[in-house]
């Protein structure tokens, strides 16, 4: 190559280079629980033999169970190693109680009792297992939910639509299974061509909730990348080589991509085993289906995806879903899809501001699965 062009590609790596640089600089090692923990260690250990002090002088105020406070905070700080040491050092307390306290005329309340040794050591056999997923996981306790709030954040923000011109109207609701804040269906949106064009991908990864977090979060910042950087007819090929790539024992997802003209209305629609959407045409008042064919993504390579094309003309409405919304074991997907345009067909005359949640809520409030609802409307 000549010149000074740099290709997409390029550009993504030298990003992703400067990524890993500044995280280094930023003591990612820290966050991936690396840091020391002698400061904790310490003070846990300083901790024992004052609670067992307190129950020997004070027994009323101090029980011997008391124990299981320092044992449950390390299980939450410390290392398995620093863990075992802690352990340790409460089991020569539980004796030295045990010792102190039945060799004088205590009540039986005082003692060191085989229900309070069983306690103490249950707490400890926990506390045991959370440390040793947390170092298995590479994330301290203390930063934890951290880190769980920026992956939620950052699905938010690559689901975020962008703002479209005068006489359109865009919105999208997501609510994941059970109440969750992680969800196996998410939107990428990307305004290409100048910002002529508005390209919608949304995709529905197998799983739900928190089982399928870790493949949406990762197909949706490479989905991203690809949207406007490949032509619309490459991108569903691209993506089911992406998912091909990760050789996931459950990989495989349904997707739809929208490409919108915004000037003239026309669009095209790709299907990758997707459920169709759905078209209001305010000359006729009708809801049409719009479904275009393809495989799923992740099942084979080399498919081929074929579009649908369509017009939106002024008052007209797309309606795209997942089958979370009109698909569950008691109900078919055509009755589903027939009570989606029953609830839709209140919001025609005062129009679809605020309808996507709202519909959600209708037809699919309680329903144990994903469910997005994008809606585009043109006025």
């Amino acid at each position: 190559m000549t010149g000074g062009a740099e290709t997409p590609t390029a550009r993504l790596r030298m990003t992703l280079r400067r990524a890993r640089v500044s995280m280094r600089k930023a003591g990612v090692d820290l966050f991936r629980g690396d840091g020391s923990d002698r400061l904790a260690l310490a003070s846990l250990l300083l901790s024992v033999p004052a609670l067992a002090c307190g129950t020997v002088a004070l027994p009323e105020w101090c029980a011997p169970s008391a124990l299981v406070l320092p044992i449950v905070a390390g299980g939450l700080l410390l290392r398995p190693a620093g863990l075992l040491a802690l352990y340790a050092a409460s089991a020569v307390a539980l004796i030295v109680e045990s010792a102190v306290l039945d060799s004088g005329p205590r009540a039986v309340a005082d003692r060191v009792t085989p229900g309070t040794i069983l306690v103490v050591a249950a707490v400890g056999f926990f506390g045991f297992l959370i440390a040793q997923f947390r170092t298995r996981v590479g994330v301290p306790w203390r930063r934890g939910q951290t880190m769980l709030f920026d992956l939620r954040e950052r699905i938010r923000v690559q689901s975020k639509l962008p703002k479209l011109p005068r006489g359109w109207h865009r919105e999208m609701a997501l609510r994941p299974a059970g109440g969750q804040s992680f969800s196996g269906d998410f939107v990428v949106a990307a305004r290409t061509n100048g910002g002529r064009t508005l390209e919608v991908v949304l995709t529905d990864v197998s799983g739900k909730g928190m089982d399928a977090a870790s493949r949406s979060l990762l197909l949706s910042g490479a989905f991203g990348g690809l949207l406007g950087s490949l032509p619309p007819h490459a991108f569903l090929p691209a993506a089911n080589g992406y998912l091909l790539r990760q050789d996931w024992d459950e990989g495989f997802a349904t997707s739809v991509h929208l490409v919108l003209d915004l000037d003239s209305g026309d669009y095209e629609m790709y299907s990758a085993g997707h459920l169709p959407g759905l078209q209001l045409s305010a000359g006729t008042g009708r809801w049409e289906e719009k479904a275009a064919e393809g495989p799923l993504l992740g099942v084979y390579d080399g498919a081929e995806f074929d579009p649908i094309k369509g017009t939106l003309s002024p008052g007209d409405v797309l309606m795209l879903f997942t089958d979370g919304l009109v698909e569950t074991s008691d109900r078919d997907l055509t009755e589903g899809m027939d009570r989606l345009t029953g609830e839709a067909d209140r919001y025609v005359s005062a129009g679809f501001q605020g309808a996507a949640w709202h519909l959600i809520e209708a037809v699919a409030k309680d329903v144990n699965d994903d469910r997005a609802l994008l809606l585009i409307c043109r006025a």
